[in-house]
């Protein structure tokens, strides 16, 4: 059996050493990098099914580090090791390219299910038909490309929103649980990425605009409505 193929990103010698004996220990790949401008050239040589960015790295910062892999492999899953606790620290995170998220110190439990949750996303995207180019309305949304088209208008969208967009498509017309929302994205439904969902939401609902026959409707204290005209 093939085994999963991590880069993980991580000036903490000892931090770093621990991480990666553990997850070698659970049958994962791990090449661990130490120097932030050493990361792209060691993404390029491993192409890893997966990384693990710390976001505080001497020389590159994990944001500068994610944004240049993004433009390598658009549909790579990308996880940032953080000590910051402020929402826009994070929030810039997924916005450069990030999938998820965890706050050291953190337990290798929660690490190893976002890893896997993450990479049964990507697989799930890949088995289906998410290459292709899905008509929603006036738009048309093409998962693997990261790219919503409105006429000649192509907006990139990142990792997070494009998920998110998938799953309501794949539910339209419906009304889809906010808790089973928060599972697939995030893994969890804790009260900071439920106000995370918010964002997204309120991003999708501006991007979708110019076409009024699509509508996002919360209903509250439930999910969510993608009614699409």
């Amino acid at each position: 059996m093939t085994k999963t193929k991590i880069l993980y990103v991580e000036d903490e010698p000892f931090l770093g050493r621990i991480v990666k004996e553990s997850l070698e220990s659970r049958e994962f790949e791990v090449t661990m990098i130490t120097d932030g401008d050493e990361a792209v050239d060691a993404f390029k040589k491993l192409r890893p099914d997966i990384c693990i960015l710390d976001i505080m790295l001497p020389a590159k910062d994990g944001y500068t580090i994610a944004r240049e892999i993004r433009q390598l492999a658009p549909a790579i899953p990308i996880i940032f090791v953080t000590a910051k606790t402020q929402t826009e620290d994070l929030l810039k995170g997924f916005e450069v390219g990030g999938n998820d998220y965890i706050r050291k110190p953190f337990s290798m439990e929660e690490l190893i299910v976002r890893i896997n949750n993450l990479l049964q996303i990507t697989q799930h995207q890949k088995n289906g038909n998410s290459s292709d180019s899905i008509i929603i309305g006036s738009y048309q949304f093409v998962p693997l490309r990261y790219e919503l088209r409105y006429k000649e208008v192509v907006k990139k969208l990142s990792h997070r929103e494009s998920t998110l967009l998938q799953t309501l498509v794949e539910n339209k017309n419906a009304t889809i649980l906010r808790k089973d929302i928060l599972m697939k994205l995030w893994g969890d439904d804790s009260f900071f990425n439920s106000r995370n969902l918010d964002v997204y939401i309120t991003k999708l609902r501006d991007y979708l605009k110019e076409d009024s026959s699509i509508e996002i409707i919360t209903i509250k204290g439930i999910g969510y409505h993608f009614a699409v005209g």
